[in-house]
């Protein structure tokens, strides 16, 4: 039991330095968020839409691949 409990701090440990990285270069490279590819972004008078499509999929796929590599069976 502990080394499953240990196994899992670690993990989170890992995701949260991985996760400081990349905001790290994020800041370093000047990215502004809403300028991934396939976001939907319509602006016109008095209307802005805007809808992550290009965001949601990359999440959607990085979730995907970690919850399949934890949860193998």
């Amino acid at each position: 039991m502990w080394s499953y409990l240990g196994k899992w701090l670690m993990s989170i440990g890992v995701i949260i330095v991985l996760a400081g990285l990349i905001l790290i270069i994020m800041g370093k490279i000047n990215f502004q968020p809403g300028h991934f590819p396939l976001d939907i972004y319509i602006r016109k008078k008095n209307f802005v839409f805007y809808f992550p499509l290009g965001l949601s999929l990359i999440i959607s796929v990085v979730l995907t691949l970690l919850l399949s590599f934890f949860y193998k069976k």
